[in-house]
């Protein structure tokens, strides 16, 4: 009765659970925010006051003559009319679509030249033509030593939102070529656009559906490009990825189940089991509010390719109820310690990938467990089975097949190339994709698409007159790094860099000067970080080569010894730069992990089987296939945010079936090795499967967790044989 009623309640649970993803359904995401920790660029969201609270998207213009966009004028006042039409709502063919996501803010550079012109006493917005604006000649431009604030932002953003090869005209006449009675001039521009209101599941999609909406209704053409743009795409793809596969991926397993369990109904109960357990996982966390990655949709056959180990072991294998119970729960803890190494991780993704791994393997033990154990049981055929003699134990072949294997994978680890992949979009998409070709050759044209904003997060007192002269001091000896970009103006070098007002004014504060400045920069309107209404921080962006990972390694380890001489506290984020220190931190840490997951391992078999003999084979087993694995993922391409997990994974594939071997106290039977290479086959069909997709994540996931279970089927089987030859002797 007791039974029924535990069985009674995790099969509601299950139901409930699943049920719960029609009220909370599940909307992945895919962002630099879910695949690694950037606490500058979290903290300027949640208590910066002039900072983005979203990400910035990128915007290309053209006008649909092909022409320039600067002549005549009236096209330049067009397009400041959409934009002052899209941010008001005003006219519905160019309002922001959907109540979804919100529209926070446009920056184009039309914006800030009007600025610039007003602060001279000229209307961009009211001219006739240009002379109007330009006469008389501003002689020194925008980017000369007595140009105001509002035409040193409108320097910024010329170099910034039009192309390199465009004519800088009254920008900045110092140049060669330019001219201060010319506007700028180019065929195409960028607009940065913020969408989300700090929503952390924005759907930056939305913006090409917008952007195609104002293509429709303006003379213009808009389209959405940039690194941003390429993670929805990367987005789209993983979520029709995954769609696709579930028809053929369950057809896959019910044959192979099939085939394997000789009983088309117990294969057609076991897959309905762990889809339930998918389901209920994900509507649970769900509900809960957990913001699933799209990387976490690697767990989904994952899970289901774990589920199918109880129905082989139960229904093929020669060992009765309570030697199976104990081997599916050693496998399960083992495995789960394995996997679990991975929540301590420096990736974001991958601590979220092994909670989920965790969640669904537990629930496949425990629905196997009290669930389908007595339905198994129940199917199981008396079958012949086999056991393997001493005789053939002892032939040399099996007798050094153990060591053999271990020394050959450890070998592949050996030789494997060291290093690891940056993260960076060319990760998520296919590497012969149009649009990553369209990536390179924005780069090639546009400064902001080539270039990566560093945020440097400096802690200063908005009303100590000391800290601000500490932060304008730490600010000049930064704006002097050579690693941040530097524009020739023909008179001086401007650094790409947005820092603090300097105040004439000995005893001014932080909160003074900026609260009586008007800046209004491209990135920043007010760099000041406050809580409780009281400033703690400021912000200081500044541009590096978006394509040089080894200068933003040196640039953080740069910013992070001047903070400390000049006894000042502080942080720097940015993608570049975290990604590039997490990959390089993940780079160091990477072996540790491994053998922390065969020592976690070992302490978990040797507390349940009471053999130190039979942990250590288990865990010894499972570090050489993690590092194998890590070395195949070398081999096939560059280690990286999909070769990461997949480590620890095949380690926990390890486990599992290492964990049968040992946890077995007789000689191995035909019987044993059917439900041990069945499983195994079931599961690699899954991941053969997995590996033909086009998502970069998923394909090599499904790579190296078919090579994992390949070499943990070996090792597994070697083992059985072995331990047995073993025991005998001694």
């Amino acid at each position: 009765m007791e039974a029924n009623r535990v069985r009674q309640i995790l099969i509601a649970g299950l139901l409930l659970g699943t049920l719960l993803l029609a009220f909370f359904p599940v909307d992945p995401q895919m962002s630099t925010e879910v695949i690694f920790d950037d606490e500058v660029s979290q903290l300027r969201k949640s208590d910066g006051i002039g900072t983005e609270s979203s990400e910035s998207l990128v915007l290309r213009i053209t006008h649909d003559d092909g022409g320039g966009l600067m002549h005549p004028i009236s096209r330049v006042q067009e397009l400041l009319s959409i934009e002052k039409e899209a941010l008001n709502g005003d006219n519905p063919d160019t309002a922001w679509h959907t109540d979804v996501t919100t529209l926070d803010r446009i920056q184009s550079p039309f914006t800030l030249w009007e600025e610039a012109f007003a602060s001279r006493n000229r209307s961009l917005a009211e001219a006739g033509g240009w002379n109007d604006v330009l006469q008389p000649e501003l002689e020194e431009g925008w980017c000369g030593m007595n140009a105001t604030d509002e035409e040193s932002f409108a320097f910024e953003a010329t170099l910034l939102l039009l192309p390199n090869e465009a004519d800088l005209g009254v920008a900045c006449p110092s140049m060669p070529g330019q001219y201060p009675h010319q506007p700028p001039i180019s065929n195409e521009l960028l607009w940065m656009v913020w969408i989300g209101n700090n929503q952390s599941n924005t759907n930056w999609s939305e913006l090409e559906v917008w952007a195609n909406q104002l293509s429709e209704s303006t003379n213009f053409t808009f389209e959405g490009v940039g690194v941003n743009m390429l993670f929805a795409k990367s987005k789209t793809l993983a979520e029709s990825e995954l769609k696709g596969v579930m028809l053929p991926l369950a057809i896959l397993l019910v044959s192979a189940l099939c085939i394997g369990l000789r009983d088309p109904l117990v294969a057609v109960v076991t897959l309905g089991s762990a889809t339930l357990v998918v389901g209920a996982e994900m509507g649970i966390m769900s509900m809960f509010g957990y913001t699933f990655s799209v990387i976490d949709g690697i767990a989904v056959p994952i899970i289901m390719g774990v589920a199918v180990d109880g129905a082989f072991w139960y229904c093929r294998s020669s060992h009765d109820v309570e030697k199976v119970r104990k081997m599916l729960f050693v496998a399960m803890l083992t495995t789960i310690a394995a996997v679990s190494l991975a929540l301590f991780s420096p990736l974001r993704a991958q601590r979220s990938l092994a909670l989920v791994m965790v969640i669904g393997i537990f629930l496949d033990w425990l629905i196997t467990r009290y669930v389908l154990e007595d339905f198994y049981m129940s199917r199981k055929k008396v079958e012949t089975s086999l056991p393997i003699t001493g005789d053939v134990l002892s032939k040399p072949v099996f007798t050094a097949l153990w060591p053999a294997l271990l020394l050959l994978l450890a070998g592949i680890a050996f030789i494997a190339p060291s290093g690891v992949d940056v993260l960076d979009i060319h990760q998520f998409l296919p590497e012969d994709d149009q649009e990553l070709a369209e990536l390179r050759q924005l780069q090639d044209e546009y400064i902001l698409a080539s270039s990566t904003d560093v945020w440097i997060l400096v802690d200063a007192k908005g009303d100590s007159s000391e800290e601000y002269r500490n932060l304008l001091s730490f600010q000049e000896r930064l704006r002097h790094h050579p690693s941040i970009i530097s524009l020739d103006t023909g008179v001086s070098q401007t650094k790409l860099m947005i820092g603090i007002p300097d105040s004439r004014d000995s005893n001014a504060t932080l909160d003074q000067v900026l609260t009586a400045s008007s800046l209004d920069s491209l990135m920043v309107k007010d760099p000041r970080l406050q809580a409780d209404g009281e400033t703690y921080a400021v912000v200081l962006v500044v541009y590096l080569d978006g394509q040089n990972t080894d200068a933003a390694l040196a640039f953080n380890d740069d910013v992070q010894t001047l903070l400390s001489d000049m006894n000042v506290s502080g942080d720097i984020g940015g993608n570049l730069v975290v990604g590039a220190e997490s990959a390089h931190s993940f780079e160091k840490s990477r072996m540790t992990q491994i053998f922390g997951a065969g020592l976690a391992v070992f302490f978990v078999a040797f507390y349940v089987l009471r053999s130190p003999e039979k942990a250590l084979r288990i865990a010894v087993g499972t570090v050489v296939v993690g590092a194998a694995v890590d070395g195949m993922a070398s081999m096939f391409g560059g280690r990286g945010v999909g070769s990461a997990p997949a480590v620890l994974l095949g380690m926990g594939f390890a486990a599992d079936y290492l964990s049968h071997s040992s946890s077995s106290d007789h000689a191995p039977t035909s019987n044993d090795h059917a439900a041990r290479w069945w499983a195994a086959f079931t599961s690699m069909c899954v991941f053969i499967l997995i590996a033909f997709t086009k998502f970069p994540p998923s394909s090599e996931t499904g790579r190296l967790l078919t090579l994992s279970i390949f070499f943990s089927v070996l090792l597994a089987t070697s083992l059985s044989m072995y331990q047995i030859h073993s025991e005998e002797e001694e």
